[in-house]
This record gives C-alpha cells, structure tokens and sequence, in this order.
C-alpha cells in the first residue's frame, strides 16, 4: 500500500483541462514544481496551478510522460486496486465479446490503467508493462491476475520499444506457470513444448508462438473484422495480403470461398497460416506465398505497352503493419499506402471488394481513406463504400484519449 502522505505535482497554468477531460498524460512541459522529491514509479498526487486537486497517478522523471494518471480521486494502489480494475476491464469483454475465449483484458490507457497490457491466449495470459510504475508492481498485477483468472501460465512480453524512454530494459519469460501441455498439437501431430498455444478465434483454430510472435503473439484488435470481412467472402477468389497467421484468409475460406491465396513476408508466418489451414480443414481451398507483398504486387500489374492488367480477384485484403511510428514519417507512409492500393486496385473485379486497414494512429481515417480515393483516380477506378471497420472492442476506444484508436477500414466495392 503506498504511503498516506504523496508528493504533489502541480501543474502549470493552463494544463489541466486536459487531464480533468480524462487524459492520463501529463508531460515534462506541463509540470509547474514538486512540492517534495518523488522517486521514479512513486503515486504521487497531483493538483493545478491553484492547488485543486486532480487526482494520482506514477510519478518518472525519466520520461516524457512525467505523470500517468491512475484515477481522479485518492486511491491505495495495491492488490485490490488492481484486482478491481482488472474485473472492470474484463466485464466489458464479456458484455461486447460474449463467447470468446481470446481477447485482450487490459487495453493500457482504454482501461484507465496507463502502461499495462494484458492479452488472454485461452488459459494462458500475456502481460506488458511499458511504464515503470506498472513495471514495479508486477507481482501485485501478477497475484490480482492469478485471482481473476487461474491460468495456466502468466508470461511478460516485455520487448516493446516505449520501455527505453522510461529507463526499463527489455524483460521476457514465464511469471508464473507453464506453457509446457500435453495431447495433441492444431494439426494432429505431437505437440513441441515451444510450439505455441492452439488458440480459437470466431470457432477458428490458430497456432499461436507467444513467446516469440509479433506483439504478444497475435493481432486480437480484428477478431470481430475477420468475421465481418468473410461476409464477402462466399464464392469469392480471395487475395489476403500480409497473411501473418491466416485470420482474414481462413475466416474466409470458411465463409466459403472459392479460392484464398495468403501472402506475407515472414516464412515462419506463412508456415504457421498453412498448418491452421490444415487444423481446420480448409487446406484444399487455401494456397500461400512467401513474398514481399510490394514486390509481388509491382509484378502482377506491370504489363506490356498496349496491355491491360487482368483483374482476377472478387475480394482483396490489405492489412499491412504500421508503415509509421511518427508524425515525420507520415509522407512517406502516404506514398506506401498508395502504392499497395493502386496495385490491389488494378487486380480487383468490376463489382468486387477491396477490404482495407490502417493500424497507424498517425495516420487518421480522413487521410486514409484520401489516399485510398488517390490511388482509384491514379487507377480510374470509382469506388462505393460499403462498410466501415474499427478495432475490436476489446481495444475500447475512449474519444478524449485519441491515442487509443488506432485502427481504421473500409469495405470499398469497385462499381466500375
């Protein structure tokens, strides 16, 4: 339990309208004085430049960031707290995602719980702490988790590259439990104790590697868009480009497909989406390709002078990473974006629908879907627009946080 009597941070004139709208941040710049040295990862309080108090939050001088606020009253920032925000969290997963097994709990930020991640892989939980208050109270997130849940193992995925600007090292491995499981792997073959935890998305199986996948081992953020896009997918041929572990490709398959060609770069991934095919008997209406999608998309559209392209595809899927990390690098992600919709476009049949995604906070729908609109002029083609897609719920979006959407799509059908 943290002591009675805090440090304040007072804040500079003007600064706290932000924080009384809800945003947990308070920078550097917007700190008046400390009325008390705080160590760094301390709950301090903290009041404006006329002494009303605003609430607590973990105090780092490290990082830019030099308060996130944990709530708008005092608070002990103990086991019970966060064993009750850890309940609240997941009360809303199992309100918009009723009967799913895999989701993430703790969304950072969306669950008012500032530099904490937690992701539920079946009976295996993932934790990433990115701020150092969080960080140093690990057990206690720990034991409030093992209370809620009784997994199985709890790991920490601790790789991300927000731990460097709070002074944290990278820290990876198993806090509790094992991964180690016996039976049968997803494709009927003896299970490796490092070959990953069988995961169900939507009545789908997916292998999963957590230690050693990307985030901490799946995209959960499109759990609801898989289904949504495999809507569009019944008798279609399908094009999924950068496949990862086949979420949208299988989920379309299933939907009924004529054809699903995967591609992604990472032949580790495409490995994996091949055996899921498999787990799940989709295999016959699946193909893969280990290819940069650029690459392979530059080469099915450059025809001879004189020469059109030959559409062949009733439905792409474009759902790349992140093509930025930063508001300076925005122009060039543009150009990124605008190269693969200009490609796909050129491959999409009169009547058919291009499926998009952006996952840049960056990178805001607006100027997305404008950089979509440029490359169907550059491509003539006009588009309608038939659905809008968003990240699961899961992933709460709080408006007055715009750091937690992130993201975007569209359904665009290609009228001519």
């Amino acid at each position: 339990m943290e002591a009675p009597s805090l440090p304040t941070v007072l804040l500079r004139p003007g600064e706290a309208d932000r924080i009384v709208a809800g945003h947990p941040w308070i920078y550097q710049g917007s700190v008046l004085r400390l009325t008390q040295p705080a160590t760094d990862g301390q709950l301090v309080q903290v009041k404006d430049h006329r002494q009303r108090f605003l609430g607590v939050g973990f105090y780092n001088s490290k990082s830019k960031i030099h308060v996130r606020m944990l709530a708008p009253e005092r608070v002990a920032v103990d086991e019970a707290f966060f064993e009750e925000r850890i309940r609240t969290a997941l009360a809303v997963r199992q309100k918009h995602l009723p009967g799913a097994s895999s989701f993430r709990v703790v969304n950072a930020e969306s669950d008012f719980l500032s530099g904490l991640i937690v992701d539920k892989y079946e009976d295996v939980l993932v934790v990433q702490t990115s701020a150092l208050g969080m960080d140093q109270r690990k057990p206690m997130i720990v034991a409030a988790l093992q209370r809620i849940f009784s997994p199985r193992c709890i790991l920490e995925r601790n790789d991300t590259a927000f731990r460097k600007f709070e002074g944290l090292a990278d820290a990876n491995g198993i806090l509790m439990g094992t991964l180690e499981k016996s039976g049968p792997g997803v494709a009927g073959a003896p299970r490796a104790a490092s070959e990953g935890v069988d995961v169900r998305l939507n009545g789908l199986r997916f292998e999963v590697d957590i230690p050693g996948g990307h985030k901490t081992g799946l995209y959960l953020d499109q759990q609801v868009n898989y289904q949504r896009v495999a809507e569009l997918a019944k008798g279609a041929q399908v094009l999924d480009c950068f496949s990862f572990l086949g979420g949208f490709g299988l989920h379309a398959a299933r939907a009924g497909a004529a054809h699903v060609h995967l591609l992604d770069q990472s032949a580790d991934a495409i490995a994996a989406s091949n055996r899921n095919a498999v787990a799940n008997g989709l295999a016959a209406q699946c193909s893969f390709e280990t290819v940069n999608v650029f690459d392979w998309l530059k080469a099915q559209t450059v025809v001879p002078p004189h020469e059109k392209v030959v559409p062949r595809f009733d439905l792409i899927v474009l759902d790349p990473p992140s093509f930025t990390r930063s508001r300076s690098a925005i122009p060039d992600a543009l150009r990124g974006y605008k190269e693969i919709h200009l490609r796909a476009l050129k491959l999409l049949k009169p009547g058919g629908t291009l499926a998009t995604f952006c996952c840049s906070h960056h990178v805001d729908a607006v100027m997305f879907q404008g950089v979509i609109l440029d490359a169907a002029y550059d491509s003539r083609r006009l588009l309608r627009r038939t659905a809008t897609y968003s990240q699961s719920p899961d992933h709460p979006i709080i408006p007055a946080i715009p750091e937690t959407e992130y993201l975007k799509g569209f359904a665009l059908e290609a009228v001519r």
